[in-house]
């Protein structure tokens, strides 16, 4: 076997020396840590678990809410409107009950997990020959809200689920259900969990949610009190690389009282959701959902197959937003 020369010893560990601190050079002329060496993959692989999901969850959904919040000091303008249709009819003659809340917002994210969202409310309706209703047709001005919501932690690939918590009070003019002029009070509370379910393929979320009401009537100065309890969930795949679409599900309970005090009726929702990503900083959801279930505690429609006293048949929601 060849053996080496002394005056080639030196040599060689002098090259051998110089490859070795050009290895561990290396990675710090990148700027990446180098880490240890027991740890499979590394602190790169660490990082790469802990960045967020690049979905934004908050406006993906359809009448359920997403967990997210934009990162700080980000800013968005929102137009909302939920339309309600189709209620009971009282009589033989032609009826017809269409009611629609459009809502112009403004967000602001002071942090990376809170935003802040005051909104301006509005009212459309046209009702005739609905039992409950008075008939009338008009629009105007109705009111406004804040909505405040803070997000616990973010999704990562380590943790594909995060969780909110959001509340929006709200004052309005108008009585939601039968159009009449009122001092309407009303704080509607979510708390809010969705998840990624497969990566950068499906994404799930659940709401529960429960709004007290307080109304006082103008004129008469009645005072009316209410709540709901609901709870929707939904399901969300992406088709393409600004398109999704899933069913969307709603169970609603009814109360008298501000507090869940007498259970009045329930309903259940279904329908379709789709999303779509119109520019970078833009969107555009639509949400429809039909009542599938219902009941009425009220003696004259118990036997009726939907509620329609607390609810209508039919809901939509277009929602559509610009982020700068």
């Amino acid at each position: 076997m060849r053996t080496l020369s002394p005056s080639a010893k030196p040599s060689l560990l002098t090259a051998l020396l110089l490859l070795g601190l050009l290895a561990n050079s290396a990675p710090v002329q990148a700027g990446q840590d180098t880490g240890s060496g027991n740890q499979k993959g590394g602190p790169e692989t660490q990082r790469k678990g802990d960045e967020p999901d690049k979905v934004d969850t908050e406006n993906l959904f359809g009448f359920t809410e997403g967990t997210d919040t934009g990162k700080k000091g980000e800013q968005e303008v929102l137009f909302d409107a939920i339309g309600r249709f189709s209620k009971r009819r009282d009589g033989p003659n032609r009826s017809g009950y269409g009611a629609a809340q459009p809502v112009i917002s403004y967000q602001y994210d002071p942090t990376d997990n809170f935003s802040i969202e005051p909104g301006l409310w509005f009212d459309t309706r046209d009702s005739r020959n609905i039992v409950g209703v008075p008939d009338k047709s008009f629009g105007t001005f109705n009111g406004g809200s804040l909505e405040l919501k803070y997000q616990f932690f973010k999704r990562t690939d380590d943790r594909p689920f995060s969780v909110a918590l959001q509340a929006e009070p709200q004052y309005a003019r108008i009585t939601p259900i039968e159009g009449q002029g009122a001092d309407v009070f009303s704080v509607e509370s979510r708390l809010i969990a969705d998840a990624r379910l497969v990566p950068d393929k499906l994404w799930g979320g659940v709401n529960l949610i429960y709004d007290p009401q307080v109304s006082r009537l103008k004129g008469s100065g009645e005072v009316d009190r209410s709540s709901t309890l609901s709870v929707s969930g939904t399901l969300m795949a992406k088709l393409g690389k600004s398109v999704f679409v899933g069913p969307e599900a709603r169970y609603m309970r009814a109360y008298d009282g501000a507090f869940l005090n007498r259970f009045e009726g329930h309903a259940v929702f279904v329908g379709p959701v789709l999303h779509y990503q119109v520019m970078e900083k833009g969107f555009l959801t639509l949400a429809y959902s039909t009542q599938v279930f219902g009941h009425d505690r009220d003696p004259d429609f118990a036997d009726r197959a939907f509620n329609l006293n607390q609810f209508s048949r039919h809901n939509l929601r277009v929602r559509f937003g610009v982020e700068f």
